[in-house]
């Protein structure tokens, strides 16, 4: 969508990640390996440096946000603009419990919840909230939380469940042996969350916003497997937007949703662009360009009204890969992979104007 963008300015990318062989970095036209397990400063130094030798015009962070929101003067120095949103808006959104407490205190609908760091406080919010028979869930309180959602689920297997699509999930004790395990091995436990299992189609609204939070734009789908639904469903667009308002989000930004008893409910809101982010282009308006171009010139360009009810399957596709793959410059050789941050270099014409116009 950046390259494929309505002002048809030549978009060169430059993307990082700790695994060399990601699929992503294939995608961009330079690529270098970036550093694991290291502190916000040391990894702050390296996003700095990489802008400054490669003279990035834009830096989009998918992760990491907390390392590098608060240094947006920083980036500045070294010519290139940070698209982040607030650091106080990144530290409280990067907490679900923060998220849910903030949430809730601006009146936008949050399911029931309990934080637990041990397995007394595990039984006893299990107890508490599956009390008249509901489901429950499990998941880390942080910033990514999909790898340890689990649905609790302490009945017999069956047939049918061996026929069905794995689901994630693990039996109370299970999980209260895990919590107990970790003490005595002396593990470090992280902050979970238990709250209801809500089964139906997650909702997941991509928003383009001012820097302060004013809505620009909030485009909601649908998702059910592989299909997506581009909604037009004006009560959950507003919530999101209530959102981005409340924390004063800036640029693109993700809320995801999910109905309990008949009303859509929070379950994160992000202050980055989501994953999916490239099936709004189905109707018709190109978010990470608005947001590109507001970034740089201090407004977005015209913005086409979205065309929803659009419904849109997601495949997979190959891609061959050069062997071997494509030059890094090795960091520390890390392997686990990650989100590819996105920088661009945008002409410098278009630059000019920018700074005329902005």
């Amino acid at each position: 969508m950046l390259r494929d963008n309505p002002d048809a300015v030549g978009v060169h990318i430059y993307g990082t990640n700790v695994d060399r062989d990601a699929p992503a970095l294939a995608a961009c036209d330079v690529a270098e390996v970036e550093p694991r397990h290291v502190g916000d400063d040391e990894y702050a130094a390296f996003a700095l440096d990489f802008c400054l030798r490669h003279r990035i015009d834009v830096l989009v962070p998918p992760r990491r946000l907390a390392a590098l929101a608060g240094r947006v003067a920083e980036f500045a120095a070294v010519g290139t603009r940070l698209m982040v949103s607030p650091l106080a808006a990144v530290e409280v959104l990067t907490s679900k419990t923060r998220t849910y407490e903030a949430a809730r205190a601006a009146g936008v609908p949050v399911p029931p919840w309990r934080s637990v760091r041990d397995a007394a406080g595990f039984r006893a919010a299990v107890a508490e909230l599956s009390s008249g028979g509901e489901k429950v869930c499990l998941k880390p309180a942080g910033e990514y939380s999909a790898f340890g959602f689990r649905v609790l689920d302490d009945g017999p297997l069956r047939i049918r469940d061996l026929l069905a699509p794995p689901v994630p999930q693990a039996s109370v004790a299970a999980v209260a042996d895990a919590f107990e395990r970790a003490v005595d091995e002396g593990d470090p436990v992280p902050e979970f969350l238990v709250m209801p299992y809500l089964d139906g189609p997650e909702i997941s609204v991509d928003c383009l916003s001012a820097p302060g939070g004013r809505p620009l734009a909030a485009i909601a789908r649908s998702k059910a497997g592989r299909y997506r639904l581009l909604l037009d469903d004006p009560e959950v667009t507003a919530i999101a937007r209530r959102l981005v308002e409340h924390f004063g989000l800036a640029y693109l930004s993700n809320v995801q949703l999910r109905h309990l008893e008949g009303r859509p409910v929070l379950l994160e809101a992000n202050p980055r662009a989501s994953a999916g982010i490239f099936q709004t282009a189905f109707t018709g308006v190109n978010l990470p360009w608005a947001a590109v171009r507001l970034l740089l010139r201090g407004e977005t360009g015209p913005l086409a009204e979205p065309r929803l009810g659009a419904r849109i399957a997601v495949t997979e596709s190959a891609t061959q890969v050069d062997a071997p793959a494509p030059a890094l410059t090795s960091v520390d050789g890390g392997l686990a992979a990650v989100p590819v941050p996105v920088a661009a270099a945008v002409p410098p014409p278009y630059l000019e104007e920018a700074a005329a116009v902005g």
